[in-house]
């Protein structure tokens, strides 16, 4: 692409990419349990921004935050990926090469991409040529570092992909790295730290190209023959929102009225003497006396004579500020369409009972699930194609399984109950205590195999009893009866 316009569409690009940015730092602050409430200025601070002066008896200036954000992304990823989704492609010889490609790190990229999308609005998963493996490996690519470029059409076919981050050069320069993507190549630019795309754009050569001759050069640009852009997004849910949206103004009450509440208890301790009429020396010999005797002299004369010593101390409401929260973070875990982990929201409950408290997250989850389903679809295609795999009828079947507490007992049962009415394969993959279906299948036609097999032994050694005995018998007492008459 030339350079002009390759100027053009960074320009263009990362102008509206930084709305995207802002939002998507939000959220991983959040996530990190780094909400606002840690942002604002300290107390000293606003008062001194408003002209104030310090109120003696609100000292404490405690602000703590709590991490709702963290736990409902969490619990998302959890139910949804602890056990990530199964692709059939039609036959177990193509199923198993599937399976060793994704290996080990498959259920962690699905919790990645769970969390990259609840945090950003979308989760990018990035296909390449590893040349050190001699194969094609995958990986979650950082949202913030992706900019895709969509066709106009209502499917919104992905053209190419923008890909910006920072690097260092060998002499300690810092540089901006931008890589364009599209279904063929992909081209790679720098600017320096300090420069701008206009003056400081050039190529960038960090790819290591071998020709057919073996021919080694430090390339600006390479062919990547993945046959299609090699970015594959999956989307938060169909509005492009991210998860913290809709309960961060209620997360942000929560902390204040939490922490208002522990500043009131810790300022309730400091005691303020008001001090009326004193006859005594100074302050100081005042606060000894107290200190060491507990006690203090007042000179007070009858009738209207006022002197004394009280003290000035703070009213804590106590039930508005409990009420205050309790509403808060039951309404943070209704907007985050999540399950208050609150012991006493489970109890011995039945299955019933534990499916209505799962109702919020399973909708949730099947939002996300609508949205990742053909977005996984188009991956395991485009590895199917690269593996030489094909895809029979081109369907693949996904299977997903959702991990949430239990009522164990009650599905042991429905599958007990379920022999006869439905596969012996549908009752494995649903029962409680299977977490490899293929496996337990495989053991269980082994023991089929095992049990025909003993039977089969069975019979044989009755039938082998019945020749030798009972039949045996009655020949020989035949034979005797012939001896004799022949005799």
């Amino acid at each position: 692409m030339d350079i002009e316009n390759v100027k053009k569409m960074i320009k263009k690009y990362t102008a509206s990419h930084a709305s995207f940015l802002q939002r998507a730092e939000e959220a991983r602050r959040y996530y990190e349990n780094e909400t606002d409430i840690l942002q604002e200025p300290s107390k000293k601070e606003k008062q001194k921004a408003e002209g104030e002066s310090e109120t003696p008896l609100r000292n404490a200036d405690n602000r703590i935050p709590f991490n709702f954000h963290g736990l409902l992304v969490n619990q998302k990823a959890s139910y949804m990926f602890t056990a990530p989704p199964l692709f059939d492609v039609g036959t177990d010889g193509a199923n198993k090469v599937l399976r060793s490609f994704l290996g080990d790190k498959y259920p962690k990229v699905c919790k990645d991409l769970c969390v990259e999308a609840s945090n950003t609005t979308v989760g990018w998963i990035h296909v390449w040529n590893d040349r050190e493996s001699g194969g094609y490996s995958y990986a979650v690519v950082p949202s913030e570092q992706i900019i895709p470029v969509w066709d106009r059409s209502l499917e919104k076919k992905l053209l190419g992909v923008l890909r910006g981050y920072h690097d260092i050069a060998e002499d300690g320069t810092e540089l901006d790295v931008y890589e364009y993507w599209n279904d063929r190549i992909c081209e790679a630019y720098m600017v320096r730290a300090g420069d701008t795309v206009d003056e400081g754009l050039e190529p960038y050569r960090i790819f290591t190209v071998i020709d057919t001759s073996g021919n080694i050069s430090e390339e600006s640009c390479f062919e990547h023959g993945i046959g299609e852009v090699p970015f594959f997004a999956f989307p938060n849910n169909n509005i492009g929102t991210n998860d913290l949206k809709n309960i961060k103004p209620l997360i942000d009450t929560y902390c204040k009225v939490f922490s208002g509440f522990v500043n009131d208890l810790e300022d309730i301790q400091e005691i303020i003497f008001v001090l009326t009429n004193y006859g005594g020396a100074d302050l100081n010999e005042f606060l000894r006396d107290m200190k060491n005797y507990k006690t203090i002299k007042i000179d007070n004369d009858s009738g209207d004579d006022k002197s004394g010593v009280s003290t000035l101390t703070i009213e804590i409401p106590v039930e508005a500020r409990e009420k205050m929260m309790e509403v808060s973070r039951k309404c943070i875990f209704e907007q985050g369409m999540g399950i208050d982990p609150d012991p006493q929201n489970f109890g011995n409950s039945s299955g019933v009972a534990l499916n209505f408290l799962y109702s919020l997250l399973e909708l949730k989850a099947g939002l996300m699930e609508t949205e990742f389903r053909p977005s996984f679809g188009r991956f395991i295609r485009c590895i199917c194609r690269l593996l030489g795999v094909s895809v029979k009828e081109d369907t693949i079947i996904q299977t997903w399984t959702r991990t949430s507490v239990r009522n164990e007992q009650e599905l042991a049962q429905i599958a007990s109950q379920s022999k006869g009415v439905i596969s012996d394969e549908t009752i494995v993959r649903n029962h409680p205590w299977v977490e490899n279906p293929e496996k337990e299948l495989e053991q269980l036609q082994e023991q089929e195999e095992e049990q025909m097999q003993k039977a089969e032994g069975y019979q044989d050694a009755f039938s082998n009893k019945n020749v030798g005995g009972k039949d045996g018998k009655q020949q020989g007492i035949l034979a005797e009866k012939d001896a004799g008459s022949g005799g």
